[in-house]
């Protein structure tokens, strides 16, 4: 046997209070008797009272009630095998992991500010699927695509500015992983989506792009920055916070090209959106795009449905209130 809704078993305090309460109750009621009879006059005085019919009727009511609250919690034995069919649009999402998405400007940082977007995200979806693809000079496939969220979210917890050792930005790079990812899917439902706070320093994204609008990918990138720029902190080796600088000695400065970006996504008929404070700009491309794709399936699987057993302590339940209208304290007289 096993309960669906555990959650109700907190309810099972009310029959303890009920039974405290009920205990109080006659204790109460019998010194009272006792302080106005006297324990010798008390028989007479009392003698049509049944106080073991009294308790019966307690017993009754109490019973009922923990009843009551098993019904709630869903108790289920036995099952039966389903076919359930798993729908939904699969989800690539690539996130820049280079050292300037350690930029706290965004707070914590745009890489910790990042992943939390994302996470929110998943709260979103149902059924579909979704994949990680970290980028920097280069990109690989961090967590293929999965409808397990909670293995997916521990991949996305694993990514940080050291995961692709190769520095600089490569946003084309991202864009041909998922490619290579999507290759062979026939599938209307092929969807990217680009977390990135800067330039594209190598490779063609443009003709990445093109390339993916012929595999059906739709791009959605989001923006993460400004176009004036943001310096990098990074640590020395003493642990101190200083700016990343080039080979010449000049401080980097991270700068966001929203016209590269946007030019990818209407290549692709995606859409481009900036982030901005709270509104980082997934929850816009759930709603205006993700929730309204169509739908395909995955594959089918056998799934247990439990029998629901809640009708059998509810039935019981009722049938103790009922009887306990009935039971008379008093003492038959015939």
């Amino acid at each position: 046997m096993r309960f669906e809704n555990t959650q109700a078993a907190y309810l099972l305090w009310i029959v303890m209070f009920l039974g405290l309460f009920y205990g109080w109750a006659l204790k109460k009621r019998a010194r009272a008797l006792q302080a106005l009879a006297g324990k010798n006059l008390l028989p007479e005085i009392a003698a049509s009272w049944n106080p073991a019919r009294r308790r019966l009727k307690v017993i009754f009511i109490l019973t009922a009630v923990f009843l009551i609250v098993a019904a709630l919690m869903r108790p289920q034995w036995g099952f039966s095998w389903e076919e359930v069919k798993k729908k939904g649009v699969d989800i690539l999402i690539a996130i820049d992991t280079s050292k300037s998405m350690m930029a706290e400007d965004v707070k914590p940082n745009r890489l910790e500010r990042s992943k939390l977007a994302v996470r929110d995200l998943l709260a979103k979806l149902s059924g579909d699927r979704v994949g990680l693809i970290a980028f920097a000079g280069g990109a690989f496939l961090q967590c293929p695509l999965t409808s397990d969220y909670s293995g997916f979210v521990l991949s996305l917890n694993d990514l940080s500015a050291d995961t692709i050792p190769k520095g600089s930005t490569s946003i084309s790079s991202a864009i041909w992983e998922a490619i290579k990812i999507y290759k062979g899917q026939d599938q209307d439902a092929k969807t990217l989506v680009i977390i990135t706070d800067g330039e594209d320093h190598e490779g063609n994204p443009v003709k990445a792009a093109e390339a993916a609008a012929k595999e059906k990918i739709k791009i959605f990138c989001v923006g993460i920055g400004t176009s004036e720029g943001e310096l990098i902190p990074v640590k020395d080796e003493e642990g101190r916070t200083t700016f990343l600088k080039d080979r010449e000695g000049e401080v980097v400065k991270t700068r966001l090209d929203e016209a590269t970006l946007a030019k990818i996504t209407r290549i692709t008929s995606g859409i481009y959106v900036r982030a901005r404070g709270a509104e980082f700009g997934l929850d816009i491309l759930y709603k205006e795009k993700f929730s309204k794709m169509e739908k395909r399936v995955f594959g089918d699987k056998l799934a247990k449905r439990y029998r629901e057993k809640f009708q059998i302590p509810l039935f019981i339940a009722v049938l103790l209130l009922a009887a306990e209208i009935f039971i008379s304290e008093r003492k038959n007289t015939n």
